[in-house]
């Protein structure tokens, strides 16, 4: 099985993008996507951003997470 984890665009330096996944900051590669932002909403597998997501996507992944 494949897990993505949506994460918060909090930085952006040379192709690499500093997320926030609930709380847990790290660097992730960026290079798939153009015109990431800080502010913008992701889709991170395997140390990737690979889609960029609204955040009422984001609003919806941590409310699930929090029924676990």
């Amino acid at each position: 099985m494949c897990v993505g984890l949506s994460a918060k665009v909090i930085g952006m330096k040379e192709g690499m993008a500093l997320v926030d996944a609930s709380g847990a900051k790290r660097e992730v590669s960026a290079e798939l996507l153009d015109d990431l932002e800080p502010g913008d909403y992701v889709m991170v597998h395997a140390g990737i951003a690979i889609a960029k997501i609204e955040s009422d996507d984001e609003s919806e992944t941590e409310e699930l997470l929090d029924l676990l």
